[in-house]
């Protein structure tokens, strides 16, 4: 199970959910300074080298913490530095925040989220930096850190399921994304194929480099991994169940998750979680040999994973049961 934005991500043995996702998950993005359109590692692909760490603290007013870990950049001109921020900041903290109300991801609009500043320094000679300009100066680019806002964000309804109702905070689409585990092992097996019929054919798509080398369920960015199911089941299935036993996943009375659409991909996944660095061609360039065609609405857009949406809000944990509780076409 991994908790993350377009940073590193966590993987975590247990983690609350509600209706909008993985408690904490995508709850701030990187801004751009002017546009105020989100950034990602499309645009930005050192980003997936800054780690992203949560410290949770009951006896904190915010919460906890969220601890930012920036390595070093531009061959030594950018130190590496720690910045630490509330994890749930206060009313009284958030009314020192500006906020900004016309953030823009994809074809979303008028998105809010307040401009983050780090808690204050516990030593009256260190200066407390200011998270925006620290970033700015890693991505030699002028950006902001936000922290959603109050404002609701409403998920678009899809043909499977017109009257969906759910809220996102800053995740692409819809609050989860669901994928099996056996997808990279079939993956990976498409590698090597297309390797080998590249030297046949003096048709080289991918690099000799990948001979030896895996693509890992990271460089997809879901939040919840299952396995067992073989690969890409999830293409088939409409809603599922997750609990910590078989009876548990079998409830009636246990939250669903409507998977309510396939998750199209784009090049993020190109870029190495460990070197920031996008390849030419893996796993893009595969998933458009073997995986378009999936989504008949996207016939031409490679996909991967499904996106869901939660019907409640609990506790998943790593080794629990999925139950599938409606195929596609079920209700054909």
């Amino acid at each position: 199970m991994v908790v993350e934005v377009s940073c590193r991500g966590t993987s975590v043995q247990s983690a609350k959910f509600t209706a909008e996702g993985i408690e904490n998950d995508r709850k701030w993005c990187f801004i751009d300074e002017t546009t105020h359109k989100v950034l990602t590692a499309r645009e930005l692909p050192t980003m997936v080298l800054i780690y992203p760490t949560i410290e949770e603290d009951d006896t904190d007013p915010h919460g906890g913490r969220l601890v930012i870990t920036i390595p070093a950049a531009n061959s030594g001109e950018f130190e590496p530095i720690t910045l630490t921020v509330p994890l749930r900041p206060t009313e009284d903290v958030l009314s020192t925040w500006a906020i900004v109300d016309d953030i823009v991801l994809w074809s979303h609009t008028g998105i809010d989220g307040y401009i983050v500043q780090c808690l204050p320094s516990t030593s009256a000679s260190v200066p407390t930096p200011n998270p925006s300009e620290v970033l700015s100066r890693f991505f030699s680019r002028e950006v902001r850190l936000v922290y959603k806002g109050p404002r609701p964000r409403i998920c678009f309804p899809t043909d499977a399921f017109p009257k969906l109702e759910a809220s996102v905070v800053y995740q692409d689409s819809y609050p989860l994304l669901v994928m099996g585990q056996e997808n990279m092992d079939e993956l990976n097996v498409w590698i090597q194929e297309m390797i080998t019929e590249g030297k046949a054919t003096g048709r080289e798509l991918i690099g000799e480099e990948w001979r030896n080398g895996i693509v890992t369920v990271e460089r997809f960015r879901p939040n919840l991994v299952f396995t067992g199911a073989g690969a890409y089941a999830e293409d088939h299935w409409e809603e599922i169940a997750i609990g910590h036993t078989k009876e548990e996943a079998q409830d009636p009375d246990t939250p669903g998750i409507s998977l309510v659409a396939k998750c199209q991909r784009c090049l993020l996944p190109n870029v190495s979680p460990e070197t920031g660095i996008r390849d030419k061609a893996v796993p893009f360039k595969v998933m458009m040999k073997h995986r378009i065609g999936v989504d008949p609405l996207a016939k031409l857009k490679p996909c991967m994973g499904v996106n869901g949406a939660p019907k409640g809000s609990g506790v998943y944990k790593v080794g629990d049961w999925v139950d599938v509780r409606r195929f596609v076409g079920d209700n054909i």
